[in-house]
């Protein structure tokens, strides 16, 4: 694609892929209307963006009108905090689509700026939401009339049955990793055990790698390229690490109720059951607090008020979708400049 988005030419070999995504997010509208929520908006300035040393937030200095105090704030790398403040404040099926942020992502799959789906149903389970992205996704491909996606060499008809794995499945299937003997004690980051167990499997670890690297590895080198070829998948039940805000499993605490879907080896969504414990939650966030602080430097406040609104906030789960992604898959466009209206000029003037 030309660097000048704007040029007819340029312009039009992108323009039925911009149709398709206009008739895509007017399916996800009407999906969401037909099953009762409402559409909201929240602000992308926050307090915080979430600790998750894995995404980098944009960071703002914001000042009021003849106002020399500076207020440290961050652009919004998903609107989770503020929806689920809604959820406490008495809402109940709730859905967004808007821009979210996030530092040092740029590639075929990567942008700083893009375009999140995201959706919460009180008195719900991450089942229920992962029932909503097969419905949705279906309503999309149908509205714009195409029933097979595409990513590379990739296909698969969209209609067709999901599956649906274990994360614990996944692992020893596709690298021979007992994965729930490797999950650490809480708070304990150490990985030697693991990173042996992944590099047996031929994935590359390097010195100082966290419990989380290595298994951010391993989901990259070993599972994801298996999960391109046949039918959409859903991987459920992560360690506790990575369950980000998930609640833990009843029947196994060492994993956490959260569900990734993947077409075609694409991660498209990503959800779970929320954790509404504050004080566990107030855990996770100074361990990874910690974790951040060794490798960026400050990391971003915890939301106190996020944590005030766990403790009101009813048993519910939430889930988010890269709308970009769906219309790459919907359209076998390789790269997610090819599906947006108007990319971030990432070159300098000079």
């Amino acid at each position: 694609m030309s660097d000048t988005w704007w040029d007819q030419s340029t312009f039009a070999q992108r323009r039925a892929n911009l149709t398709a995504r206009s008739q895509a997010i007017g399916a996800v509208r009407q999906y969401f209307i037909e099953q009762g929520f409402m559409e909201v908006e929240t602000p992308a300035i926050q307090l915080s963006p979430g600790i998750d040393r894995h995404i980098q937030p944009f960071h703002l200095s914001v000042r009021g009108p003849f106002d020399q105090q500076v207020r440290n704030r961050y652009l919004h790398t998903s609107p989770e905090f503020a929806m689920k403040k809604l959820l406490a404040a008495g809402e109940t099926k709730i859905f967004q689509i808007c821009h979210v942020f996030r530092d040092g992502e740029e590639g075929r799959l990567h942008h700083p700026e893009f375009t999140m789906l995201e959706w919460y149903r009180a008195a719900a389970t991450y089942e229920d939401l992962i029932d909503d992205v097969v419905s949705l996704v279906s309503a999309a491909a149908a509205a714009v009339g195409q029933d097979v996606f595409r990513h590379g060499t990739h296909k698969t008809e969209i209609n067709q049955s999901w599956r649906r794995m274990s994360v614990a499945d996944a692992f020893f299937e596709f690298a021979n990793i007992d994965l729930l003997k490797e999950v650490p004690d809480q708070d304990e980051w150490s990985a030697d055990g693991f990173a042996q167990r992944a590099m047996a499997a031929g994935v590359r670890c390097e010195p100082g790698d966290q419990w989380d690297d290595v298994f951010h590895r391993v989901m990259l080198e070993r599972i994801e390229p298996i999960l391109a070829d046949g039918p959409p998948i859903v991987l459920v039940d992560f360690p506790e690490p990575v369950g980000a805000l998930a609640r833990p499993k009843a029947s196994d605490t060492r994993v956490c109720e959260r569900a990734e879907a993947y077409v075609c080896g694409i991660e498209l969504a990503n959800g779970f059951s929320e954790l509404i414990d504050p004080v566990e939650q107030r855990r996770r966030f100074v361990r990874d607090q910690k974790a951040y602080d060794k490798l960026y430097g400050k990391a971003p406040p915890i939301d106190e008020g996020f944590l005030s609104a766990l403790e009101k906030m009813p048993e519910s789960a939430g889930m988010a979708l890269g709308i970009d992604r769906l219309i790459m898959l919907m359209t076998g466009a390789d790269h997610i400049k090819d599906v947006m209206w108007a990319p971030v000029d990432m070159k300098d003037d000079s």
